[in-house]
């Protein structure tokens, strides 16, 4: 069995036994904790970049403790630039788990995109996080980052940079009841879902666009884990 493989198959075991352990051991069930917060960055941030993409402003990001979150932008988008901002967040995720299993393919490019990623957090977290729990989150993950590149070896970085990529990618499938909501109940108050919001700058009801972006989300972490497994070394 080659590396790349063992790596996956270590993952899948790690996560096997984070979701097993709370049945046994129900104060366990904090372990799976951050990893439920790094699915709402990235889904906050695919708000974000979106919304720079569509030619409006990125002006805050905040997370919750209960692993909500708000991204807030401004701008006059039209229509199909509301939705595709929207779409942004719900597929944020998978597209975030395609790269980290394209990066892990070898264990120097590992090493050095947990570098490029911490870099990028340390920057999200300076010009835009605005809460105190999120600026902590958002930081100390930065910085594991960072220390992942500059102590690990690349095999080590190689299995955490897959190990994150599976919770994400589980994170379409564990949340996917969100796709197929109006609402969205975060520490704010409830507010309408994302494909709500597509449904109101399109035609068609949010289930259709929830379903779509459900798909679309298996296609990117297939491509991702198909990239991965022929090529990893």
């Amino acid at each position: 069995m080659d590396n790349s493989r063992r790596a996956l198959l270590i993952s899948i075991g790690l996560t096997v036994a984070l979701y097993a352990l709370p049945y046994a051991v129900p104060q366990a069930s904090m372990l799976a904790w951050p990893l439920v917060l790094v699915s709402t960055l990235a889904h906050e941030l695919g708000h974000g970049i979106a919304a720079l993409l569509a030619g409006c402003q990125f002006d805050q990001l905040v997370m919750y403790g209960d692993a909500s979150g708000v991204a807030r932008w401004s701008g006059s988008p039209g229509r199909l630039a509301r939705a595709f901002i929207s779409a942004g967040g719900l597929i944020g995720p998978a597209v975030v788990a395609g790269g980290l299993f394209a990066a892990a393919r070898s264990p120097r490019v590992a090493r050095h995109a947990a570098g490029v990623l911490g870099v990028v957090l340390i920057a999200v977290d300076l010009l835009f996080v605005r809460n105190l729990f999120g600026i902590f989150f958002v930081a100390l993950l930065g910085i594991g980052l960072l220390a992942l590149w500059a102590k690990a070896s690349g095999e080590v970085a190689r299995t955490t940079l897959v190990f994150v990529a599976v919770q994400l990618s589980l994170s379409v499938f564990s949340r996917g009841d969100y796709l197929f909501t109006p609402v969205a109940r975060t520490a704010e108050g409830d507010m309408p879902s994302d494909v709500a919001h597509m449904a109101a700058a399109l035609i068609l009801p949010y289930w259709v666009w929830g379903g779509f972006v459900g798909l679309l989300s298996i296609a990117v972490l297939y491509w991702g884990i198909r990239i991965y497994l022929s090529k990893g070394k």
